[in-house]
């Protein structure tokens, strides 16, 4: 069974210099979603969608399936 990994979104971040407080501000996301995320845990599409809006970037630049 394939898993989800955020590993590319957290490079992403380094790259920007965007830590994870901030980014769930600019993302107007949750704490716990961002929690979630780190953990590699499944999150509803509608906060993957805010985090690409807040980054600027495709969804496939913060997430893979492994």
């Amino acid at each position: 069974m394939r898993k989800v990994s955020y590993k590319r979104l957290w490079k992403l971040l380094i790259d920007k210099e965007i830590n994870k407080t901030t980014l769930a501000q600019m993302a107007g996301i949750s704490g716990s979603s961002v929690t979630r995320l780190a953990k590699n845990e499944t999150v509803n599409l509608e906060i993957l969608i805010k985090v690409c809006n807040a980054l600027d970037c495709e969804i496939e630049d913060i997430m893979e399936l492994v």
